[in-house]
């Protein structure tokens, strides 16, 4: 098969930690930020619950589906021009957003922005393999991920702030500063990492050639259904947390926005952690032991709600556990999901990404029906939820990635050919 070399100067790899948290900050960012705003939006539009939940729903679906279309087309024009016009399109459906004069057009402007913040998150997990071998990969993720959780960090106090003094609206409008920040940053300093473009990339049957050859291997699905599994879970506390802790528990949205930062905080150690543990204990022994961290925060949570106590520090506490876990199976899940495809490492980073953002649309649809008006469900979907996502885990790392997740260190730049 025929490929174009493309030119390229390397990056140091400070530069690409800043790159890469910045295009894996869009998400949080994205959802984090306008949480505090979930209550205000329905307010505003007079809107079901169930409908404004979909703003978030809507944005996460639009999110992976969009992610198998760039990651063929990044793998055949690569990873640059895709940036580009992925964050584009983010600054614009932000302003869009903003704007939005009913909960209708939130939801389109949220689908186009949803589709958009895929170009970012899918070309992010494809850089990690084009520049770096598997266990370099997971550790090069983890920092990326200490950055999305610097962002993290800022969004839910900033989304509070700027919701309860200037108006949801604002809340929205701070992400297109963010998108055009972004994209004149990567316009600036990043240098194209794809090694060899695959000019059949696009074409139907090598397409379906490489889904098949992806779907097919053991090691992709290991990695794949943890980073799914671990994201259910943060996913369910951002869709319910805001009404658990601001209409339920009484927090004020800037109180609210706190309790965020400091789940962003843990979730920073848990990436420290992650990079830690991968050098003394490898990979698979390194998510093992998280996982315990998963099933006991998520099984705490589930036995206090059941036992009747209903406060903050009842759910944030074992929450706590639960996201620190999350900081090492995020980064492990995502390279490993991607590590055996160095020749096609767009394609199996967008369906990585389908299967985690199909898990999550899933979940809200679940959570929209069971916080929906006059469901008195108090904090049950939260801590149910944390509950099963953290036995789930636990399933998958101390089975599927305990056979099938080792990842060898190809020659860099060479297939695995265990993924022909």
């Amino acid at each position: 098969m025929a490929v174009t070399q493309p030119t390229r100067t390397p990056m140091t790899p400070g530069w690409v930690v800043v790159l890469l948290s910045l295009l894996l900050g869009v998400q949080p960012l994205a959802t984090d930020l306008y949480l505090p705003a979930l209550p205000s939006i329905t307010a505003a539009f007079d809107a079901p619950m169930a409908k404004v939940q979909a703003t978030l729903s809507a944005l996460l679906l639009a999110f992976g589906a969009a992610q198998l279309v760039w990651g063929p087309v990044s793998d055949r024009l690569g990873r640059r021009p895709v940036l580009l016009a992925g964050l584009g399109a983010y600054t614009l459906a932000s302003v869009g957003s903003a704007l939005a004069g009913s909960v209708e057009q939130l939801i389109v402007w949220r689908i186009v922005q949803g589709a958009a913040m895929g170009a970012a998150v899918m070309g992010a997990r494809a850089i990690v393999r084009d520049l770096y071998p598997p266990v370099e990969g997971a550790r090069m993720m983890s920092k990326g991920l200490s950055g999305l959780g610097l962002f993290a960090c800022l969004s839910g106090p900033l989304g509070g702030w700027l919701t309860e003094h200037a108006g949801w609206r604002a809340a929205l409008a701070a992400l297109a500063v963010f998108g055009a920040a972004a994209l004149a940053l990567v316009a600036w300093r990043f240098r194209e990492t794809l090694p060899a473009r695959n000019p059949r990339a696009l074409q139907p049957a090598e397409m379906l050639r490489i889904w098949g050859r992806i779907v097919r291997h053991p090691t992709f699905w290991a990695w794949a259904l943890l980073a799914s599994a671990t994201y259910g879970g943060l996913f369910t506390f951002l869709a319910t947390s805001s009404f658990v802790f601001i209409n339920v528990l009484g927090h004020s949205k800037t109180g609210y926005g706190l309790l965020m930062l400091s789940m962003s905080a843990v979730y920073i150690a848990g990436t420290f952690l992650c990079r830690w543990l991968i050098p003394r204990v490898g990979l698979r022994r390194t998510v093992a032991w998280a996982a315990g961290l998963s099933l006991g925060g998520g099984t705490l949570a589930g036995v206090l709600a059941l036992a009747g106590l209903h406060t903050t520090w009842a759910i944030m506490g074992p929450f706590y556990l639960f996201i620190l876990a999350h900081g090492v199976h995020q980064p492990c899940g995502q390279s490993g999901a991607v590590s055996p495809f160095p020749q096609a490492a767009g394609a199996a980073s967008a369906l990585a990404g389908f299967i985690m953002m199909v898990t999550a649309f899933l979940m809200g649809l679940w959570l929209g029906q069971r916080m929906s008006p006059g469901a008195d469900t108090g904090v049950y979907p939260l801590t149910n939820g944390l509950w099963f996502w953290g036995a789930l885990i636990a399933l998958v790392a101390w089975t599927l990635v305990q056979r099938h997740g080792e990842v060898r260190n190809p020659p860099h730049g060479q297939p695995d050919h265990r993924a022909a």
